[in-house]
């Protein structure tokens, strides 16, 4: 645990006013690019989390404002504070109750837990999908998206020592085109999550209790979502039981036929963020 004295020092003023007295603690859990904090007041007991991010990336910005349309549609963490200083960018967000989908509860006990879980994780990826986008200003289609990843690739921004197993070995630009040339031809458009790994999913109870992480959230084709939380469930999982496990969270979720391409071509398009 850092000290508050240590974590304040590089804090715009205003946040140093608002967190002088609360504690610090890192957060390591997920693939975010933001260095994240857990804080908390030891005289209320109220905790947040401080995201920090170089100005110049644009995830941050992009999470707040899918936070603030989402108040009232979806449970989200609120925007507490954002403010941008120099070459950083600060976001205070509330923290959700409840236990990420990848807590060791569900991920090391019983097979009953795992498949309690992997039902609630299909019955909050529909609740992100019948999000009305008729007013949606946040909009992600693939076009936009690759043109992005091409940009990465073209940036060096890619560490092709992270890519998955079956991809080590290749370079982004091979990648990136394969995803140019297997373009799936129709989008099926609903509002996405865009990094629904269980991590950035909470669950209390027997229900879904928030959803984190939301940089990459919009409009866009379903199955950014339904292959992140294949592949989540795969991971965290292992291969042989994340893969059984998968099948019964793609039948809760209610597909009636599994576009097992489309799975696998979001799944690549990822390493490329």
């Amino acid at each position: 645990m850092e000290s508050t004295k240590e974590m304040l020092a590089f804090l715009p003023q205003d946040l140093q006013e608002m967190l002088g007295a609360w504690r610090f603690e890192a957060n390591t859990i997920g693939c975010s690019s933001s260095h994240v904090y857990r804080v908390s007041s030891p005289a209320s007991g109220e905790a947040a989390y401080l995201k920090v991010q170089p100005a110049t990336e644009d995830d941050m910005r992009s999470e707040r404002d899918a936070l603030l349309w989402l108040q009232g549609r979806l449970p989200v963490p609120r925007v507490l504070h954002y403010s941008q200083d120099g070459e950083m960018q600060y976001m205070l967000i509330s923290e959700v109750q409840g236990l990420m989908a990848a807590d060791e509860q569900f991920l090391a006990s019983d097979l009953q837990s795992a498949q309690r879980m992997a039902r609630l994780l299909a019955r909050g990826l529909k609740m992100v999908h019948s999000v009305d986008v008729t007013d949606c200003p946040l909009r992600r289609p693939l076009g936009l998206v690759l043109a992005e990843a091409q940009m990465r690739v073209e940036l060096g921004l890619i560490d092709t020592d992270d890519l998955q197993p079956e991809n080590r070995g290749r370079s982004a630009q091979n990648i990136l085109e394969q995803l140019i040339n297997t373009r799936p031809p129709v989008d099926d458009l609903v509002f996405t999550h865009g990094d629904y790994c269980l991590p950035n999913i909470i669950l209390q109870g027997d229900a879904v209790s928030g959803f984190v992480d939301l940089g990459r959230a919009g409009v866009a084709d379903r199955y950014v979502d339904i292959a992140l939380a294949v592949r989540s469930l795969r991971y965290n999982l292992g291969l042989e039981y994340g893969t059984e496990l998968a099948w019964l969270f793609l039948k809760e979720y209610g597909l009636e036929q599994v576009d097992e391409a489309k799975i696998s071509y979001y799944i690549l398009l990822d390493e490329l963020f």
